[in-house]
């Protein structure tokens, strides 16, 4: 589909004659529809400062770029402000919600190079109800070449923040920090989100559409946080060291965003990343959302033998589950031996392994309703694209897990933009690991339907770090980016005081009904069931994971802190489906109101903790929205609900 054609109200330019009015006396100032969030701008393009209903939430913070290969911008003039307001409904595919309201207020500041006159400077402003974001553009057609960004954030007071520290692969556990507690020798990852010292206003720091730029981390310096963006390995130039980043021409660097909101999960129905990135071009209504049987995790960590039986088995158990997908993890292709993570010359994806008949287990999983994902080193797909992508099209697969990127700089944010295009073209899924943080790439390629990027379930498998008060964190940070490819559905469960690391066969330390509750709380349209599939047979809760959807009409937060606990509630169609989760050690009650249900009556059928963390009991109950249910939580422990209208 093509969003533009669906909008419901176009951009209304607001400015005085025509385009441009003259430059304000003081700072230029962007203001959220709901006038509660502002960002403000200095005359002379240095710094920058934002506010929530009349609070500093960013204090004044520099702004600019530091250009290599020519002289340094110098003292800025603001030649003209351009002012605009767009308020337009933007359809959605295989997400958290069916519809992004996109409304907004925008400024674009043209500032001109007292020193050279020939020089401009960009800045793009706009401030949204939920977040205001930022961006720096140069004009024409030469290169433009970068040894960073001067760009900072400066939190207001000294406030506790949850942080990772910043990985290739993107796969570190969620502290809670001060600013001023950060290690000022090592970057951290987004988002990173925070709370004011009032306690009033929320807020994540990340970005959004990197379309032809560069990743990012965050570096405390003194109070702030500075952007150092991330460089190509080994790029070297004659006569030095090589700029971090280089245009091809002109200059148009990613968002830098402040999501904002009361509370930090109410930034979890937040589409302001999506919004800031372009709109899908052409029809993606083939997109199909859903669950995968998926043959990794439950395996060796030098992954499954290629085995025609072996795949036909986890087919047969997608089939008679109803799931769409069975994704074949590492093992199948040519010459791939137990280093997968190791892209090795011999290994030839575009052929299988000996034995194996590619185009027959499509047949065969086509005649039970299942289709094929193929997962594939990245460097061999970078090397021959086209050939790799149109074999899978010819024999039938339906997508492609494109693993061990573990770098977020030019040249690999180019490579996400390729595959996310040449799959789209060919109509297959993209599922990208070893991947960086979204930055929402997904609103223009909806295709590219989920990423890892996060510290998920393989873990358990070998360390004792998926806690479950990491489970909690995630919710409140790393989601708010974007989907999480965290890969649920562990049903061999201990507590954390019983867990061991175990490859094969791994445990989770945390109840059965925690596990079924991710499926609702942790957004992911193509959502792996992780164990194998004897784990699944007669066992308690799997019908639950059979039933829940993978994508959304809506999604509500109703409660929770982070790293401790969350009630999350989505909707397809008139049906709610609610997940409760806790890190508590003591078991808990969760009281959950059900004042966002429509006016009518309702069947809420209750998937809660047993007597030990395998065991989940279940009950039904008629309600209203006028109701609360009252939901029974063991230590580190879950509970699911469905509830559906009589």
């Amino acid at each position: 589909m093509n969003a533009r054609k669906m909008t419901l109200a176009a951009a209304v330019l607001a400015a005085v004659s025509g385009a441009a009015c003259a430059a304000p006396a003081g700072q230029v100032t962007v203001t959220s529809p709901d006038g509660r969030a502002a960002i403000r701008i200095a005359r002379d393009g240095g710094s920058y400062l934002v506010t929530r209903g009349g609070e500093t939430v960013i204090a004044s913070s520099s702004l600019g770029l530091d250009v290599d290969g020519q002289p340094a911008f110098g003292a800025l003039v603001l030649e003209k402000v351009t002012k605009s307001t767009t308020d337009q409904v933007i359809p959605l595919v295989a997400t958290k919600a069916s519809s992004a309201r996109d409304h907004y207020r925008a400024a674009t500041l043209q500032f001109r190079d007292r020193a050279d006159r020939t020089r401009r400077l960009l800045v793009d402003v706009r401030a949204y109800d939920d977040g205001v974001a930022f961006r720096y553009r140069i004009e024409g057609s030469g290169p433009v070449r970068l040894r960073g960004e001067k760009t900072a954030f400066v939190p207001a007071g000294d406030p506790d923040c949850l942080v990772s520290v910043f990985d290739g692969a993107h796969e570190v556990p969620f502290a809670r920090q001060k600013v001023s507690q950060l290690d000022d020798k090592r970057g951290y990852d987004v988002p990173v989100v925070c709370t004011t010292p009032s306690g009033n206003t929320a807020y994540a720091i990340t970005q959004a559409h990197l379309e032809g730029y560069t990743g990012a981390s965050l570096w405390r310096e003194g109070a702030g946080l500075r952007v150092h963006l991330s460089g190509v390995p080994r790029r070297a130039e004659a006569g030095g060291t090589a700029p971090l980043y280089e245009s091809k021409g002109g200059l148009q660097t990613a968002w830098r965003v402040v999501m904002l909101g009361n509370r930090p999960g109410d930034l979890i129905a937040s589409t302001l990343v999506g919004n800031l990135n372009p709109a899908p071009q052409g029809d993606f209504s083939w997109v199909k959302p859903g669950k995968a049987a998926w043959d990794w995790w439950s395996g060796p960590l030098a992954g499954m033998k290629p085995d025609m039986a072996a795949y036909r088995r986890f087919i047969d158990f997608a089939a008679a589950s109803g799931f769409p997908y069975y994704l074949i993890d590492a093992g199948w292709a040519k010459g791939q031996n137990g280093d997968a993570w190791v892209a090795l010359p011999t290994t030839d994806i575009t052929r299988t392994a000996d034995g194996i008949d590619m185009p027959e287990l499509v047949r065969y999983a086509a005649s039970k309703g299942v289709g094929l994902i193929l997962w594939a080193h990245w460097e061999h797909v970078a090397a021959r694209m086209d050939e790799v992508l149109d074999t899978y099209a010819r024999w039938g697969i339906k997508g492609v897990k494109i693993d061990f990127m573990s770098r977020d700089d030019q040249d690999v944010v180019e490579f996400y933009e390729r595959v996310a295009r040449a799959t789209a073209q060919r109509h297959l899924l993209l599922d990208l690991h070893g991947a960086y943080v979204p930055a929402g790439l997904q609103r223009t390629y909806p295709n590219f339907i989920t990423q890892e990027g996060v510290l998920g379930a393989e873990w358990s498998k070998m360390k004792p770090i998926v806690t479950p008060t990491h489970n909690l964190m995630l919710p409140y940070t790393r989601m708010l980016a974007g989907p999480i490819d965290y890969t649920p559905g562990g049903f061999r469960n201990v507590t954390p005081a019983t867990f061991q690391v175990r490859a094969e066969l791994p445990f989770v330390q945390n109840t059965r009904g925690q596990e079924l509750a991710k499926y609702v709380v942790y957004e992911s349209p193509l959502q792996m069931v992780s164990d194998d599939p004897d784990a699944y047979r007669d066992a308690e809760g799997f019908d639950f994971i059979r039933k829940v959807p993978t994508a959304w009409d809506e999604t509500r937060y109703l409660s929770g802190e982070p790293g401790r606990d969350i009630v999350l509630a989505r909707r397809l169609g008139t049906t709610w489906y609610v997940g409760a989760m806790s890190a508590d050690e003591a078991a808990t009650t969760k009281e959950v109101t059900l004042n966002f249900l429509p006016t009518g009556r309702y069947r809420a059928t209750i998937w809660e903790d047993g007597a030990t963390p395998n065991n989940v009991t279940t009950r039904a109950v008629d309600v209203t929205g006028r109701d609360t249910l009252s939901l029974q939580l063991a230590g580190a422990g879950g509970a699911a609900v469905i509830i559906e209208a009589l």
